[in-house]
């Protein structure tokens, strides 16, 4: 059986894009394989954090896992910094991996902007605590987007060199899982730019507690071209905001960009708009929330009960095969 890691940082409210990016295929890929998700706390404070804030934001994520439709039952549902063994990996791999290898990581690069100097040594190193995240408990796979493809590289690389420093196979060589369409979802404001939480226009997201409403009104003002939808995936090419749109329609209605564009080509977004809203309300509108705000009410009592526990059946020990 393979084992699945992967993790989510507690910043801000989840919006669209982790959704289809990660957390609707961390529910799918309950179904035959062992699976543990993570809360990352310790990668958000590369940037500073209030702390009550940061706590508060790591149980909602983890009540947005459950209400999204991960059963602690079957999976494993932790925030990383309840295991040191995280933060104790990531030196040992700290050591391991190189200088020029942590230079290539274009994130870094991107967030830490012209301000590299001042950008924090956890910013620039956390690839290896994520590495460490992955490798502590000896996953198989990650289901990752485009962005952190280079990241997963770096860890198998890590692994690599470990393995052949010490002549032992104590990690394995993680392979990426990139699945489905729109696991790259883009803003709604500017389709050359990913989705983000940090973005100041709440007009360029989903978010997750938008109601349908909220919804409609933003895919109504999303950013597009005066030009007809093609009918070839090739017609996409340099036009950001009309890919981005029907990438999340595709992704929603569970159908691939060509059956799309054979469906919408030709529409103009006067006419694909609303049937994009009407699709994003049902799958992350009332009936996705419905659900969720039962079960998020049902995690967030408890939190203030003082009955939060560490959902999971059982504890996976780092090392453990």
């Amino acid at each position: 059986m393979d084992r699945i890691f992967s993790g989510v940082q507690p910043t801000g409210n989840l919006h669209l894009g982790n959704y289809l990016g990660a957390i609707r295929n961390f529910v799918r890929l309950q179904e035959g394989n062992e699976c543990i998700y993570c809360v990352v706390d310790l990668h958000a404070i590369t940037m500073w954090q209030d702390p009550d804030e940061l706590r508060q934001s790591t149980r909602e994520v983890t009540a947005a896992f459950i209400a999204s439709g991960i059963d602690p039952k079957n999976s494993i549902i932790f925030n990383q910094s309840q295991n040191p063994h995280h933060a104790e990996l990531a030196w040992i791999f700290n050591c391991v991996a190189r200088l020029g290898w942590l230079n290539r990581m274009t994130q870094f690069k991107d967030k830490a902007g012209k301000n590299r100097e001042n950008a924090s040594v956890g910013l620039y190193a956390y690839p290896n605590l994520m590495a460490a995240d992955i490798l502590a408990y000896k996953a198989t796979h990650v289901p990752v987007g485009e962005d952190q493809k280079q990241h997963l590289e770096l860890c198998r690389d890590i692994a690599q060199k470990f393995n052949n420093d010490f002549g032992t196979e104590v990690f394995p060589i993680t392979e990426p899982l990139i699945l489905g369409p729109a696991t790259r979802v883009m803003s709604l404001r500017d389709g050359s730019a990913k989705m983000s939480k940090s973005d100041p226009s709440d007009n360029s997201r989903l978010n997750l507690t938008d109601d349908a409403d909220a919804i409609a009104q933003k895919i109504r003002r999303a950013r597009t071209d005066p030009d007809a939808l093609p009918s070839e995936p090739a017609g996409l090419e340099g036009r950001p905001e009309a890919a981005n749109l029907v990438g999340i329609y595709a992704a929603l209605s569970d159908k691939s960009i060509e059956d799309v564009l054979a469906e919408m080509g030709g529409k103009m977004f006067s006419e694909f708009k609303p049937v994009l809203a009407d699709v994003a309300g049902v799958k992350a509108g009332p009936d996705w929330r419905g659900n969720a705000a039962a079960r998020r009410r049902q995690c967030l009592y408890r939190q203030r009960a003082g009955r939060w526990r560490r959902a999971g059946p059982r504890t996976v020990r780092p090392g453990d095969a």
